[in-house]
Order: structure tokens, then sequence, then C-alpha cells
């Protein structure tokens, strides 16, 4: 916020029933409404000769704003930032994982801190990992029909062309494993504007008993979700962290007992590993505990013989899963994996049973970041950047530039002298799959076939990597080595 100041001597007014402020940092006069007889907005009241007498002071709340001293008792009761009442699928860190101090150092040095040797140590380990992983993944690049329109849409800039290539690429690949069909909720994991649930449900088009979930911890403008007012499928937004969300305590999911579907477009870091052990272990192990009867049994209990085989043969024809299950399918779009924690990712037993820990885990995740940043740009480039998106964050919220480069933490900084670009890249590579392979065994041991695999142009994301997964009953995609 600009401080309080005279008026500056200018060419220009403010417009007639507007703050009489002038905004230093945006060259314009304030354009609030001012009350009758006012000359400032509340906000830059104290600007203002006759306000001296009250002092503005920022709110404890959120210091985006201020508030007269003298109402802050009052205006307390009514903020926006206030802390509101949890709903009951809110369980605090239901989906964190276990907590042990032991395994994690108070502090660990920033990479650029290590010594060479120190370094080698790293990769060796990383490498000796590594070895028997393939780590050239199949090319699953798809599309689907219901965007061929927008993306031929003459009006699209480069970067709405991106993420509808990326949309109709996960969605080909949803449509693929049989998941897109009726009688099912898909749960949107760090849904943002909600786009991708936007065209699965026009996918689906008329399909009978379709809903929709969408998640994500911070309000978000400009969603797309409102549009949809069809009587067949229904969004419900739910503005929390994954970390928190009991799925089983959903009212949607509580009454209709439908397969559940787990999708996300670029799910940041550890937001993937919360959102695994929100599908496979609060909910899936929910479900199985209560004995929930199969969707068959259900039909069952309201319809005729003859009823059940026509609805059986429809189910089959529509991609309704052979047989039902807590979670029908996982499809997601891995990014930022230098963001992932020791304590909520899901592949802790797999980098034990390397003989590696969460020191190892802190480094490699750290090394991630290569894989995108080893071509950087320059730091005036990426401050510049940094600024344009942090303008834009309703898009994305993860922090990504226009040609996919990351602008990421400190590790990528001061990047060690005796590697070259390239092998700098194909280490955070080999970070990033050590990582994904850790989820990859998490979610065989809860009896699902997983696959990653390639799901767009490194062109269009550098973040090219889509993690799927089907129960094991299921036909399901190719698994990884």
């Amino acid at each position: 916020m600009a401080a309080f100041a005279p008026t500056p001597q200018a060419t220009s007014f403010p417009a007639e029933g507007r703050c009489g402020y002038y905004v230093e940092k945006k060259k314009r006069f304030c354009r609030m409404v001012v009350a009758a007889g006012k000359r400032f907005c509340g906000e830059h009241a104290g600007a203002a000769e006759e306000e001296n007498a009250r002092k503005r002071i920022l709110c404890p709340l959120d210091p985006k704003h201020t508030v007269y001293e003298d109402q802050l008792a009052k205006h307390l009761k009514k903020c926006n930032s206030r802390e509101k009442p949890k709903p009951d699928f809110f369980i605090q860190d239901i989906n964190a994982g276990l907590k042990d101090e032991t395994e994690i150092p108070e502090q660990l040095v920033p990479i650029s801190f290590l010594s060479e040797e120190q370094l080698e140590n790293l990769i060796k380990k990383l490498r000796k990992a590594s070895v028997g992983l393939n780590s050239t993944l199949k090319d699953q690049i798809m599309s689907h029909p219901v965007l061929h329109d927008a993306l031929n849409d003459p009006k699209n800039g480069d970067s709405a062309t991106k993420h509808l290539k990326q949309q109709a690429s996960i969605l080909g690949n949803i449509e693929k494993l049989k998941l897109l069909g009726p009688r099912r909720c898909f749960v949107e994991f760090g849904a943002g504007k909600g786009k991708l649930s936007h065209w699965v449900d026009i996918a689906l088009k008329d399909a009978e008993k379709v809903h929709f979930i969408l998640v994500e911890k911070v309000t978000t403008r400009f969603k797309v979700d409102g549009k949809h007012r069809k009587k067949n499928s229904v969004f419900e937004r739910l503005q929390i962290d994954i970390q928190h969300l009991c799925l089983n305590k959903v009212p949607l999911l509580i009454e209709e007992k439908l397969p559940v579907v787990g999708i996300g477009k670029h799910l940041c870091g550890v937001a993937t590993d919360l959102a695994l052990r929100c599908l496979l272990e609060t909910y899936a192990a929910s479900c199985e505990e209560r004995n929930e009867e199969p969707l068959a049994k259900r039909i069952k209990n309201d319809k005729t013989e003859t009823e059940i085989n026509t609805l059986a043969k429809e189910g089959s024809e529509k991609n309704v899963p052979e047989k039902w299950t807590p979670v029908a399918g996982i499809v997601i779009a891995l990014c930022c994996h230098h963001r992932c924690d020791w304590r909520h990712y899901v592949g802790k037993e797999y980098f034990r049973a390397l003989g590696l820990g969460a020191v190892e885990f802190h480094y490699f995740q750290r090394m991630s970041s290569w894989a995108t940043c080893g071509m950087r740009k320059t730091s005036l480039e990426a401050s510049n950047i940094t600024t344009k998106k942090k303008d834009n964050q309703n898009d994305e919220h993860e922090v990504h530039d226009d040609d996919g480069y990351r602008i990421a933490d400190d590790s990528a900084d001061s990047l060690p002298g005796f590697l070259t670009i390239g092998e700098k890249k194909k280490i955070g590579h080999l970070c990033k799959l050590l990582i994904d392979q850790g989820r990859v065994q998490y979610l065989q041991q809860k009896g699902f076939s997983p696959a990653l695999q390639y799901y767009t142009d490194p062109l269009v994301s550098l973040e090219n990597v889509l993690l799927t997964a089907l129960p094991s009953h299921s036909s399901s995609p190719e698994a990884v080595a």
C-alpha cells in the first residue's frame, strides 16, 4: 500500500465521488467510492486532515488491509480473513503421514554449501539407487474430440494453447483407462479454476449420476464450475488443504456411494502424496472397513431382474467398472518435485529398502529442479518473470514461466561447476524418476496397477509426466518396471 501523502500537483483529478488519494505506485487516483461529504475512502482516510484524530492500523488477521484502531474488535468479528468454523470433512493432518522427528535433521545446508566430494557421493547414491529403472517412459500423448474447437480457436495465445493440449491429453488418457463413464465421482485435486473437470463433464455429455468434487485450498477467481447447471452432473467445491481432507465425511460421497476417480493437472510436489493418502488410506480404507455393499447389490434392492440385466448391459457399454471399488482410478499430472516433503512422502519404504533416508530424499528433491532449470535464465529475466506471474496466478498457482522453465528454489542458483548442463538435467530427471518410483511401489502395495508415461511434449510443458493407476482387478495400464 502506498504511504499516506497529500495529493500531488497533477493535471488530472479524481473522478466524481471517488477517493482523492493519489497512488504513486499505480500513477493514478484511488478508485474507491467515498462517503457523502468525504474526500478520501476509508482505506486512505488517514491522509485527510479531518481524520487525523483516528488512527488506522494493519489488520492482525491480514496485513494487506487496514482498520481504525478504535474499531478493531468489531472488525475482527466480520473480517473475511477470520478463522471460520471447520466442516465435518476437516480432520487435522489426517493425510499427513507419520512424523518421525528422529529421521529429519534440524538443519540441512543448501546444496550450494556442499563440498564437491559430498555432492559426488550423493550423485553416486542416486545412480546406484536408479539402476534397473527405465528412465525413458512410454509416450502416451493423446487428445479428445471435445477440445477440438477450443484447440483450433485462433484467439488462443501460446499459454492457452499449451494448457488446452495438456487437458486434452489427460482427458484422452482418462478415456483410454475406461474411467470416463456414468455413475462415478471425479475428485479434482488442486482444481484451481476447475477446467479439467469442466472438460470431463463436457466429454460425458448426459451420462447419469456424475458428480464432481473440486478441491482447492485457496479462493480462486474466474471459476468455470459455475457454468455447469446440468441436471445429470453436480459440482461441489471444497476450499480445504488436501492434508486435512477426509473424503468419507463429504456429504455427497456419503449419500451417493459412487466410485471415486482422482484427477489432477500439475499437482504440485507434496500435494500428490497427500492426494494419494487421501484416496487410498483415508477414503478407500474407511469404505472397506464399513463393508460398503457393491453397486450391483444396491441396484438389486430397487430393481427387478429384467431391469438389472438391462442396467448391467448398459453399464458394460458405458465403461462402468465390472467390480465396484471405492477408488476406480487415478490420473494425475505430476509437478514440482522440489516441493516434496519427507514426512508426507508415500514412498518412504521404497527409499529405506534402497538404503536411503530423509537426508538423501531432501537433497534429491532439491536436485530434481535441475531437470527444468538446467538452461536457467539470467537473474534479471527470472525476476521479471516471477513478478509477471505473481500478477497472473489465477491461471496457475505454481510459478512457471511461459517457456516452461521453473523459477525455483535456491538449489538451482549455484549449481556445481564440475557438471555440464546436460549432466545436471539428467541428474534432475533421475531424482524425479526415483521419487515417482516410490509412489508407484506405494500404489502397488495398495492393490493398484500404476504406470508413469509422458502425456505431453516437453515443448508444451517440461513437467510432462502422468501418473495413472487402476485397481489390479481392472484392465490396467502397463506397470512401470
